[in-house]
């Protein structure tokens, strides 16, 4: 059973930094398509960044400042945050698709960000 785990959340100030880590348990790492999402309050969840193979995708609002990545040895996925602005404030997820083209399904529990200006 896949299993993700989400962690480096925190309470931060806007232009700080902030890694995120999502430790995967029950699949191979480095032959998964990995993404991270976001729910703001009262918003829907939304992409912010995957990673599959070597190519890397990322939401327009992150581009330039979030940088996504991931340790096969560690089977941890990360994403490195920069320049945070209170806008960034959600619950960020990890999540994983269970083969090449299909769905993220797989998901975290979530882990808060929090910016403030």
């Amino acid at each position: 059973q896949v299993q993700l785990v989400e962690s480096g959340g925190g309470l931060v100030q806007a232009g700080d930094s902030l890694r995120l880590s999502c430790a995967v348990s029950g699949r191979t790492l480095s032959s998964t398509t990995m993404g991270w999402f976001r729910q703001a309050p009262g918003k829907e969840r939304e992409f912010v960044a995957a990673i599959s193979g070597g190519s890397t995708g990322y939401a327009d609002p992150v581009v330039g400042r979030f940088t996504i990545s991931r340790d096969n040895a560690k089977n941890t996925v990360y994403l490195q945050m920069s320049s945070l602005k209170p806008d960034d404030t959600a619950v960020y997820y990890c999540a994983a698709k269970p083969r090449p083209g299909a769905e993220f399904s797989f998901w975290g529990q979530g882990t808060q960000v929090t910016v403030s200006s």
